[in-house]
């Protein structure tokens, strides 16, 4: 299930508000420039489903995107249970960065966090099968996948080169709940 938590940034302790219902949770992010929707797949996905075959079960939102934001690819990164070696991919994503593009997922399967570090606060957004997260240009945060991850995701990027981060070199993350 989607859940948003909001924590304020020097209290990691005390939970300012939680929000599971969609609505609410789009409202309380756009609040922040961050949009937030929920996304139905065009097929069902196979349990073993090729990257193709994720992109094309999403090819008109993932279009409509394109044309609207300016991205100029798209991928899916996919890690299941079990897969062996994840802590330092885990490790490297848990360190707050920010990007000079909009970071855009789309989670076609399983869940992982976003934090975003925004106005004193820190929200933490776990993304579930079907939701769309759109983190603008600049926002610092982090993302954890959890100790043993299992999604699959759409990445949107409008750099070819994909994936760029500068870190900020804050340890903010670790003071914060880990995804468990």
């Amino acid at each position: 299930m989607s859940q948003l938590t909001i924590y304020s940034d020097n209290d990691p302790g005390t939970r300012v508000a939680v929000h599971t219902d969609p609505a609410q949770i789009r409202t309380a992010l756009a609040a922040h420039g961050v949009a937030f929707s929920r996304v139905t797949a065009l097929a069902e996905l196979a349990r073993d489903a090729t990257p193709d075959a994720v992109l094309a079960a999403y090819a008109s939102f993932i279009t409509a995107e394109k044309a609207e934001r300016g991205y100029q690819t798209a991928d899916v990164i996919r890690l299941v249970r079990g897969t062996p070696n994840t802590a330092p991919m885990r490790a490297k994503f848990l360190s707050e960065h920010i990007h000079s593009e909009d970071e855009s997922r789309l989670f076609a399967e399983g869940s992982g966090a976003f934090y975003l570090h925004l106005d004193g606060k820190v929200l933490m957004m776990v993304c579930t099968r079907g939701d769309y997260i759109r983190v603008p240009a600049g926002t610092r945060h982090w993302f954890d996948m959890g100790p043993d991850p299992e999604f699959t995701a759409v990445r949107m990027f409008t750099d070819p080169a994909g994936w760029v981060a500068s870190f900020t070199g804050d340890a903010i993350a670790d003071r914060f709940p880990k995804y468990e």
